[in-house]
């Protein structure tokens, strides 16, 4: 296939449209609530209406607003159906001809949709993840096609270190200087890895994207498979994603079907083959070297570094590893410009980032906003805030390594530095939002027992540590704890934090420091003995202490 090819099959796509596209989110979360069969009911209506009415019945992924799904969009003028039941589905077809409806709508001028920039989210939504064709009409594969006709490898790895684009799997780790590592690498094979190991709790941005723009992930690939010279790529999914897994499938077979994966791709020198691999749930495998494990038919345990995965990575041999919303991200970099790009987000975190915002929020969903946007702003403007009137308490941000926000810091913008200077981390994009009636010694107790049970044992500190911290946690919680349980937790915490093989156990214990962090007071109140005479609670400065604390020997 060449560029002319490519455009006649988007003008062809276009060209066989109808006047009006009614859009039915087929996502999991929408299908778990039966728009499978809303869509055939949507189906039924139209043909039953036969030639008084132009509709095209499309189904799509992930629309956003998760909470109110089955969800159904209206193209042109963008209405979105709420909750709709297959009984009822005739009625947006009828609403189409001007018949009133009683089903409720989205308010599409709520800051919910406008306050957001997609970029990763552009297409979701708005095509079909089951056919290329449509990929291709709205721009796709134009970037892979200029990567490899208008751009040398190394030119395409300064591109993105000039985007400025870092690791959207959690540790923000600059993307174009892991291409650059990969690509100066010597060997005579290498390989390019696609993390879809998502295993937060409350966590699906990666799950929505394979669903929703499958091609735009495989896309992003084999631009990277160019920059660095491999020649074969493995996409990594938990098997909790089957629909993710199954789109997955259908797309790497329509691009080599097109000679868009394979042999000689846009008649060029260019081979990249792509094969699915499925993940057994574990959590770690969301760790590089845990995943290469596991793709290789080993345990899926961390190794140490050095050396890392870009000089011996899968089988041996160079490898280079993102996540899903990473490699997303590539092809609008491509089409648009790093400079572009760039221009989005702060000095130090560019871009936008997508989130799965749930927990105690009146809209909940997934979305996209650009890096250095205020957590207030997400949370309160755009998540609505916390239903019926109640207040923010907190909000977690990175999942079971992350830690608790609390609302007097809702003013702190979502970038990599300043998560962590209050005590958390970006993560993959979870964040999940409590109200007063969360008890934050419990949710540090849950997180930690979730960690303890991802643990793959193959340190001490992780497999022991984890342990220990869950016993202590589950001792106060039964309100049999002293003060100096606190002590000894802070002491665990620190060790397991420094002391652990993979980032994993690193970070488990940050939910315990930053709950103890922010709300020490919820532990201290079920305290057998209360707290100690000069006491100072965890973060206060030396400064602050009483006459003659000594925090070294307390």
């Amino acid at each position: 296939m060449d560029l002319n090819e490519l455009q006649e099959l988007a003008d062809k796509e276009l060209s066989g449209r109808r006047s009006i596209r009614v859009l039915c989110c087929l996502s999991s979360g929408c299908v778990s609530a039966k728009s499978n069969e809303v869509k055939l009911a949507l189906d039924k209506a139209v043909a039953e209406a036969g030639e008084d009415i132009d509709v095209q019945i499309v189904g799509v992924g992930c629309m956003g607003l998760c909470s109110t799904g089955p969800c159904v969009k209206v193209e042109p003028g963008g209405a979105i159906f709420e909750k709709v039941t297959p009984e009822n589905a005739h009625e947006v077809v009828e609403s189409l001809a001007g018949k009133p409806s009683s089903i409720k709508q989205s308010d599409i001028n709520h800051p919910f949709f406008t306050k957001q920039m997609r970029v990763v989210l552009e297409n979701s939504g708005l095509i079909n993840p089951d056919r290329i064709e449509e990929y291709i009409a709205v721009g796709g594969y134009k970037s892979l096609y200029a990567a490899v006709h208008d751009h040398t490898p190394a030119e395409v790895v300064e591109i993105m270190q000039k985007s400025g684009l870092r690791g959207r799997g959690g540790a923000g780790f600059p993307t174009g200087l892991k291409w650059g590592m990969v690509a100066k690498a010597e060997g005579d094979k290498k390989y390019v890895l696609c993390n879809g190991d998502e295993g937060d709790p409350g966590a699906f941005m990666d799950r929505s994207v394979l669903e929703s723009d499958p091609h735009r992930v495989l896309e992003g690939m084999a631009i990277a498979a160019y920059a660095v010279g491999a020649q074969q790529g493995y996409m990594y999914v938990r098997g909790e994603y089957p629909l993710a897994i199954k789109r997955l499938q259908t797309a790497i077979k329509q691009a080599r079907i097109n000679g868009l994966l394979g042999s000689g791709i846009f008649d060029t020198q260019f081979n990249f083959k792509v094969d699915i691999r499925i993940g057994g749930g574990a959590f770690v495998c969301g760790e590089e070297t845990a995943l290469i494990q596991s793709i290789e038919g080993r345990r899926g345990a961390p190794k140490p570094r050095p050396p890392f995965p870009a000089q011996s990575g899968l089988f041996g041999c160079p490898t280079l590893i993102n996540n899903v919303e990473t490699y997303a991200n590539v092809p609008v970099i491509i089409r648009k410009g790093a400079e572009w790009y760039s221009a989005i987000g702060t000095e130090k975190s560019k871009g936008t980032k997508v989130f799965a915002l749930v927990g105690k929020s009146t809209h909940s969903g997934l979305i996209e906003v650009p890096m250095g946007t205020p957590l207030r702003e997400i949370v309160e403007v755009m998540g609505g805030g916390v239903p019926n009137g109640g207040h923010v308490k907190g909000v977690q941000t990175g999942g079971p390594s992350g830690g608790c926000i609390p609302a007097s810091l809702l003013d702190t913008t979502v970038d990599y530095e300043s998560l962590a200077k209050v005590g958390s981390i970006m993560g993959s994009g979870g964040m999940i939002v409590m109200d007063e009636n969360d008890n934050m010694l419990e949710i540090a107790k849950f997180f930690m027992e979730f960690c303890m049970d991802e643990s793959c044992g193959k340190c001490i500190p992780c497999r022991a540590g984890t342990a220990q911290i869950y016993a202590m946690l589950s001792k106060i919680v039964e309100g049999k704890g002293t003060m100096s349980d606190i002590e000894r937790l802070k002491a665990l915490c620190d060790l397991v934090k420094n002391t652990s093989l993979c980032g994993l156990g690193q970070s488990a214990p940050n939910p315990v420091l930053s709950t103890l962090r922010y709300f020490e007071s919820e532990y201290l109140e079920r305290l057998i003995d209360g707290p100690r005479s000069g006491f100072v609670p965890l973060g206060m400065s030396d400064s602050a202490a009483p006459n003659g604390f000594d925090r070294a020997k307390e």
